[in-house]
């Protein structure tokens, strides 16, 4: 099992309307463990389980912070962040994991980020003042909802700010047709407008391997194609839209299961056969190059997998 965290509710801001932002820190005043940029920590909230992109110093923090957009149409977790927490309050926190982290080797690092989106971003350029690395930063808001602008305005010096999306895509193709050679592109934010960055880029000639992008919960993605599944001599159908995770369930199969977005790890089940498609923000690339497991709350397969023998639910140490 992973390790978990206790950490202490130090501060809460809602200063930006709709977005709270919590630091968190080890009761006793303990150094927490650094991470990569880009990380996210996987907290429970109040029986959910949510993942929020960490935007402090990723190197030897004392407090971890986190900022959580209100969806009042979602499973609750962020409602209760907003309207339970308070400073004080102890926290169950999953160490940090990145599945969004900068590019060593690139030449040059763009940031395009919208709404919420922002948060991974801010932990990059952090990285990049303290490293040295070029950056350059495209930030679209609602007026007078931006969070993170200061810690923007202090950290990257060349950054455009956009109030609406109109604006934003009449700038996006002249910035991806003048970027340098060896330039990567990251790029997070509502589903719609990162497929729209991402379709600009792909016209403009930026091979897949320089576009970065992260994506939270089963509802930031399409619903996929139907796949073939078959364990041992059971052999079933996951339609578009339905996740392997609740077709094993619906045929009596119990999986420890968590945060059903793909971020926490609980549902990790073995596969023997198949191609998979990973969709999780949980698994390393050796993880996934090995071929031999996937989260069933959010990954797919193309045309047919199989599972191994053993119980479903098995869990891979």
């Amino acid at each position: 099992m992973t390790t978990v965290l206790e950490l202490v509710v130090t501060a809460i801001d809602d200063s930006v309307p709709g977005v709270r932002s919590l630091t968190l820190a080890d009761p006793a005043g303990g150094a927490l463990p650094s991470f990569t940029p880009g990380s996210h920590v996987v907290v429970d909230c109040g029986g959910a389980a949510n993942a929020y992109s960490l935007t402090g110093d990723s190197a030897s923090p004392r407090t971890y912070s986190i900022s959580v957009l209100e969806c009042r149409d979602g499973a609750g977790g962020s409602r209760w962040i907003h309207h339970a927490v308070k400073v004080g309050d102890t926290m169950t926190v999953r160490p940090p994991r990145s599945a969004f982290a900068p590019v060593l080797s690139a030449t040059r690092h763009l940031l395009i980020a919208a709404g919420i989106g922002i948060t991974p971003m801010v932990s990059h350029a952090r990285s990049a003042r303290r490293w040295g690395r070029e950056i350059r930063l495209m930030y679209v808001h609602r007026e007078g909802c931006a969070a993170h602008l200061a810690d923007v305005a202090a950290l990257v010096d060349d950054v455009e700010i956009f109030t609406g999306r109109i604006e934003f895509m009449r700038r996006i193709n002249l910035v991806l047709t003048s970027q340098p050679f060896g330039t990567h592109l990251y790029v997070c934010g509502p589903s719609g407008f990162m497929d729209g960055v991402v379709a600009a880029a792909a016209e403009t000639g930026w091979p897949p391997s320089r576009i970065h992008l992260e994506r939270f919960g089963v509802d930031a993605m399409g619903p996929g194609d139907p796949f073939e599944v078959r364990l041992g001599d059971d052999a079933f159908v996951v339609a578009a839209g339905q996740s392997l995770l609740d077709a094993l369930e619906s045929r009596g199969h119990v999986i420890p299961n968590l945060c059903r977005q793909g971020v926490c790890g609980e549902c990790r089940i073995r596969v023997s056969g198949g191609e998979i498609l990973h969709r999780d923000l949980y698994l390393t690339q050796d993880d996934r190059d090995a071929g031999d497991s996937l989260m069933c709350c959010v990954s797919r397969a193309a045309g047919r997998l199989e599972l191994a023998v053993e119980r479903a639910a098995e869990m891979v140490p």
